[in-house]
């Protein structure tokens, strides 16, 4: 699961990132990087890695965080990853009224599409007005943009060729980081399927730039485009003559010719690839940094250690009592009950040895996670002032289930109120070896307390489909993106109507047949809280309200937080100008990067 911050952020993780999120890795076994230099094409390249291939080539549409947009889009504004500073991007310069409620963006003169069309405030408003603020279009990027209880919407227009003003009816503290960071889209491109409806209602543009489309016609404004793409094996960019950035000296940027992103689907593989030579970068998973370390001088490359991880790591159970457009439960009534006790998701908590998963799954090389925020965030609650904490405790998990109605049979089984033996089914993705071990341990330490979790174990589309679509899970191990010091970022996660709402996810747009979804009263404070959060412009009180929210989500636990990994990121020594942070990874500044041979 990702969610939009963590869209954005596999969007710009490469290289001045708005909102931030994790890091691509490398990838497959046949396509060694000498492949890619035939004899008329010996230039400056790079190879990385990702998981899972890329679902979309529509970047308004994209809900995965394996895409190829953080190559071939750059943003209005940029957030340094060194200083959290906002910095020019595709806008030359902003202003914001006194009352934070009107922003200007001024483009840079001169900009240029990739086919060589000029960029205007045009596809500005377009790209605000026709297509995220578009009701018929479900762009996921749009719920970041939602002000306050009412959900209002931006408005945008334009000033003249070069400037647009955004305009929002009441305070929201996040509002220029968000405009300045979501891609903007060619209206000359776009524009007629966007106004084109077809016979069933929808605009044409929800079947545009699908991954069956030629990459070379895809236009973007950042410093690559799509050259070709060989489906779960790789997509090779080259770099867009028309990208604006140059150097002191006037040379075009970026100076790298060439990325080749190959699409390796475990951790395992592409750390073989990446020993072997034939990956530039690898995000080093735990069972491989010793092997590693041991290997950085005869490698030629250097292990990076960004301290923990901006992302989450949980398991969350299914809490939805509503039914399917065929009257049927997404979850069977009977488990539903045992998810939607409070005391229930604590035992569970308590029965989970963090600190053996820590030193088994993460080889040490963690922290144990309390919280969504991430820790060096200023609106990270700590414990101290209120986080509610879930060490390792089985007899109090077993106290909390028997408090709770539950009782053991003659075979110290696990059993509910009517007999029924509790059992369910733990879902994860099998791309990333350390989930299954983290998985295989959650089996074993719940077996310990008398409940019995089967497995279930997806490729990283199928896992999310099931979550998202077809929404018939018990429980799931998996993990978002993070989103950087903004808590605001989570927002469609936490607030009721989230697209991303997944432990409790309501009717989206089209789901008009979902009936039964029910509300906590607690899921509606936490949304209260995210409302008052983003409209306050005092820092100190703007951290009270996420304060709240956390000791309400700690308490209640609608995720329960495992291990937070180290941020290690290895990368070839052949690289120049590495400016490594866990908030941007090692290629944020991707532009100014050369290679020494």
């Amino acid at each position: 699961m990702i969610n939009t911050a963590s869209i954005l952020h596999s969007i710009k993780r490469f290289w001045l990132p708005i909102i931030l999120a994790a890091t691509t890795a490398l990838t497959t076994v046949a396509c060694n990087p000498s492949n890619f230099q035939t004899k008329a094409a010996q230039v400056p390249q790079m190879v990385v890695a990702v998981l899972s291939e890329p679902s979309t080539f529509n970047s308004a549409l994209n809900q995965s965080a394996y895409s190829v947009f953080g190559f071939i889009y750059d943003s209005l504004i940029n957030e340094n990853p060194l200083t959290s500073k906002l910095e020019p991007g595709l806008a030359e310069s902003w202003s914001v009224s006194e009352n934070g409620q009107q922003i200007v963006i001024k483009l840079r003169s001169g900009l240029k599409w990739s086919d060589g069309k000029p960029m205007t405030a045009d596809d500005i408003v377009f790209t605000y007005n026709e297509i995220y603020l578009n009701p018929k279009i479900p762009a996921p990027l749009k719920e970041l943009l939602k002000v306050g209880e009412s959900g209002a919407l931006p408005k945008v227009k334009k000033l003249d060729s070069l400037r647009v003003e955004f305009s929002i009816p009441e305070p929201f503290a996040p509002f220029l980081r968000y405009v300045g960071g979501i891609p903007i889209m060619p209206a000359h491109a776009l524009r007629e399927s966007v106004r084109t409806i077809g016979s069933d209602g929808n605009p044409e543009f929800l079947r545009m730039w699908g991954t069956g489309t030629d990459p070379k016609t895809i236009v973007g404004n950042g410093p690559y485009v799509m050259e070709t793409y060989v489906p779960s094996q790789r997509v090779i960019f080259r770099r867009n003559p028309y990208y604006w950035r140059q150097d002191a000296e006037g040379n075009p940027q970026p100076y790298i010719e060439r990325v080749v992103w190959r699409i390796i689907e475990s951790t395992d593989t592409q750390l073989i690839s990446f020993r072997s030579g034939q990956l530039d970068n690898l995000e080093v998973p735990p069972e491989g940094f010793s092997l590693l370390k041991q290997e950085e001088k005869r490698g030629r490359f250097k292990i990076y250690n960004g301290g923990p991880d901006t992302s989450t790591t949980f398991i969350s159970f299914n809490l939805s009592q509503a039914k399917n457009p065929q009257g049927q439960p997404f979850v069977n009534p009977i488990h539903s009950r045992w998810f939607n006790k409070k005391e229930f998701r604590q035992a569970i908590a308590y029965a989970i040895d963090r600190e053996k998963m820590k030193t088994n799954s993460f080889r040490g090389l963690g922290e144990l996670q309390n919280s969504f925020v991430y820790v060096k965030s200023p609106y990270f609650l700590p414990p101290e002032k209120g986080l509610k904490v879930y060490n390792y405790n089985p007899e109090k998990a077993k106290e909390l289930l028997l408090q709770a109605g539950f009782k053991y049979n003659e075979q110290n089984r696990l059993v509910d109120a009517d007999g029924n033996e509790v059992k369910f089914t733990l879902l994860t993705n099998s791309e990333r070896k350390v989930r299954q071990d983290m998985a295989a341990q959650i089996r074993q330490d719940l077996d310990k307390i008398g409940i019995e979790v089967n497995l279930q174990i997806l490729s990283f589309n199928a896992y999310l489909a099931k979550l998202k679509n077809t929404q018939d899970w018990d429980c799931y191990l998996g993990g978002f993106g993070g989103g950087g010091i903004e808590p605001h970022g989570a927002s469609n996660i936490w607030r009721i109507k989230g697209a991303s709402h997944a432990f409790n996810q309501g009717p989206q747009p089209g789901d008009s047949n979902i009936t039964g979804w029910k509300v906590s009263d607690w899921e509606k404070e936490i949304d209260r809280l995210y409302v008052q959060g983003a409209q306050e412009l005092d820092e100190e009180k703007r951290k009270e309200y996420y304060y709240q929210y956390q000791r309400i989500a700690s308490e209640q636990l609608p995720f329960i937080h495992l291990v937070q990994q180290l941020d290690l990121q290895a990368v070839r020594d052949r690289f120049l100008g590495i400016k490594y942070t866990a908030l941007g990874g090692p290629f944020w500044n991707l532009y100014e990067i050369k290679v020494t041979d």
